[in-house]
């Protein structure tokens, strides 16, 4: 009823919502917990700029300890200011990123500081005073809506009729419906924390077990996806987004320690030469980005 009443407030006007003059694209889900949005905000990003375009992103930048808001991110910030998040989307994506818990704002300090021409809201789906020409929902295709009831009965944030408004619902893994697109992520190399350069591919690994850390939405899925690569691992599950310190990474023995590369920009200040990060990839059926060319071309005229 809360989540009912806040959207009516947002389409009569009674709270306002900020519209810009260049396209806004929403990523993110309708429960809580993981689903694979930030390798698709990645993919987004990256595909974006190859069509020619100049995005940017807002994220609200979760767990960041940073004094004011809107903060402007760079690969080598301070993940603990900003949030492990935007730092790998800065990292990764090469385009200029903004967090803050108001993503209007981090929206204006975007355009004030950059001349970019569309902007990726990740985990913005909720944020209703985002005015948004596209919206993208990501599901997790083995968990999908689990008991079907919002929080905090279950995992929802929004009914599943949310799913019926926004312009693509997109299931990372698993069998997909009708109207649904798929989208698989994909393993790359496993690079070295202290020297991004020093890389092998996971095959590497296979001759000797591995210590598994994760601090992610859902540990498992990273946890079986090193095992379909036929890694023998032992499983260090922490919560998301988990602050992490030295003493969490080191074991007593000289294995080698895998992570996300998420985990890997909170870890880098005390890692050493047996930590690593497998970079993963999200790879959306192809129709995906033919149809958002094809809205923003719309959105143009």
């Amino acid at each position: 009823m809360i989540v009912l009443l806040r959207r009516k407030a947002y389409k009569l006007g009674i709270f306002n919502i900020e519209r810009f003059d260049i396209p806004v694209i929403v990523v993110g889900n309708i429960t809580v917990g993981g689903t694979g949005k930030t390798p698709l905000v990645i993919w987004l990003a990256n595909f974006l700029r190859k069509a020619g375009f100049f995005p940017a992103i807002v994220s609200r930048g979760y767990k960041g300890q940073a004094n004011s808001w809107p903060q402007q991110v760079r690969s080598d910030s301070d993940p603990i200011m900003v949030g492990d998040e935007a730092v790998l989307l800065a990292k990764r994506c090469q385009c200029p990123v903004a967090v803050g818990p108001d993503r209007v704002a981090a929206v204006k300090g975007l355009l004030k500081y950059n001349d970019c021409d569309v902007i990726i809201a990740d985990d913005g789906l909720q944020h209703y005073a985002l005015g948004r020409d596209i919206e993208i929902a990501v599901i997790d295709g083995v968990r999908r809506f689990g008991n079907g009831y919002c929080l905090p009965a279950g995992p929802l944030r929004e009914p599943v009729s949310r799913l019926k408004e926004v312009d693509f619902v997109i299931v990372n893994g698993g069998g997909v419906m009708r109207l649904e697109f798929s989208m698989a992520l994909v393993a790359g190399h496993v690079h070295n924390i202290r020297d991004d350069t020093l890389m092998h591919h996971p095959d590497y690994f296979r001759n000797q077990p591995v210590h598994a850390v994760a601090g992610i939405g859902n540990p498992d899925r990273f946890f079986a996806h090193l095992k379909r690569l036929g890694l023998n691992i032992i499983e260090h599950p922490f919560t998301d987004h988990h602050n992490f310190v030295a003493e969490n990474i080191q074991f007593d023995d000289d294995l080698p320690v895998l992570m996300t590369e998420k985990d890997a920009v909170k870890c880098k200040r005390f890692a050493n030469e047996k930590h690593w990060y497998l970079s993963i990839d999200a790879q959306p059926d192809r129709r995906v980005g033919e149809r958002i060319l094809m809205l923003i071309k719309k959105l143009s005229h």
